[in-house]
């Protein structure tokens, strides 16, 4: 690990940052009390909604962590096509019996007020998805001592971060739960992500800046993969969306290890954006139609999906999850961490001792 990232946690484990309320404030403290980094999600949340939960999770724990946001969307998205969407919903807003959203609510995320704090009461790490930051927002972090990552999905993005001066690049591949982090949403890219061994590799020979690698990653083994293409640490979601300290839905959780959910799959139906989750009916029905409309879709579906929770039907939710979720381990955060680190030290030990014999 490169020496700026050995500062911040023991491990080279990253916990990702869930937006939804997954990655809440016991689940990051917990995460960076064993020794990874953890990252609260202030995607969807409002700026002074993120400021509470950072003052809350500086209670519970001292250790270095990480806030992710989403970096505003462009006014792309077809009004008449969201609202032939719409009509298509109706049926779900009746079964439901909910209302469907605004898709109009918000396209920035509160972005700039997330700014402002943020350099106003500087955290250790910020990460942004969706996009890359101007040069000028990354260089006023590097002035009050804020590490600064981009979520990248392509050698191209990653150049990108680099000459906006990122200090280091978080690769996601194509197995990653949730949402794809594509700096452009072209549908005509749909399906065309890059597998993250492979993705690591290109983006090693592309930058110089440190990696940390992200997607389908469940075990100390894999951990030890990713590092060995390249990476400086490894990033998991889904691994940690089943703990005890998570903020996802029993539902949610519960959904992960069901053998009902055989296969994952990239999705608009929920958000309007690719987005990898558990194949359920909703997904099924609404995928093929939905519009290439972030975050109008997602503003349209939220009433839905929170109706769906609350019905306990888990066939009208938006389950992200990675490819690896049947290996899910419902362990608390901070053994699950130590796990890992055991498990990584273990393959490498392996790998080693094959090598001299």
């Amino acid at each position: 690990m490169s020496s700026a990232l050995t500062d911040l946690c023991r491990y080279p484990i990253v916990q990702a940052p869930m937006a939804g309320g997954a990655s809440c404030p016991q689940l990051v403290a917990a995460v960076c009390e064993a020794g990874g980094l953890g990252f609260l999600a202030a995607g969807y949340k409002t700026a002074d909604g993120m400021y509470n939960e950072i003052k809350q999770l500086r209670g519970l724990t001292g250790q270095p962590f990480g806030v992710n946001l989403f970096m505003p969307q462009p006014a792309l998205a077809d009004p008449s096509a969201v609202e032939v969407y719409r009509h298509q919903l109706a049926g779900e807003a009746a079964w439901y019996e909910t209302p469907l959203g605004d898709p109009d609510s918000g396209g920035d995320d509160n972005y700039e007020a997330k700014i402002a704090i943020l350099l106003e009461d500087p955290v250790p790490v910020v990460s942004f998805t969706f996009g890359c930051p101007t040069r000028d927002t990354l260089d006023a972090f590097a002035g009050v001592g804020t590490y600064t990552v981009v979520t990248v999905t392509t050698p191209e993005e990653a150049q990108t971060a680099q000459w906006a001066g990122a200090d280091a690049v978080c690769v996601q591949g194509v197995e990653a739960g949730g949402h794809q982090s594509t700096h452009r949403d072209d549908p005509q890219t749909d399906g065309a992500g890059i597998g993250l061994l492979s993705l690591v590799s290109q983006v090693r020979e592309t930058v110089q800046i440190p990696i940390v690698a992200t997607g389908g990653l469940m075990r100390g083994s894999q951990i030890a993969a990713v590092l060995a293409a390249g990476a400086e640490a490894a990033q998991l979601g889904t691994a940690f969306l089943i703990c005890p300290e998570s903020g996802a839905s029993p539902l949610h959780k519960q959904a992960l290890t069901n053998p009902l959910f055989v296969r994952t799959a990239l999705t608009r139906a929920f958000s309007g954006r690719p987005a990898r989750g558990l194949v359920n009916r909703f997904m099924r029905e609404h995928g093929p139609y939905a519009p290439a409309a972030y975050p109008q879709v997602h503003y349209l579906t939220a009433g839905l999906r929170k109706a769906a929770a609350k019905a306990g039907d888990a066939q009208g939710m938006a389950l992200w999850a990675g490819q690896g979720h049947r290996m899910a381990r419902e362990l608390p955060a901070g053994r699950l961490v130590r796990l890992l680190a055991e498990e990584l030290d273990a393959a490498r030990t392996a790998v080693s001792t094959r090598s001299t014999q």
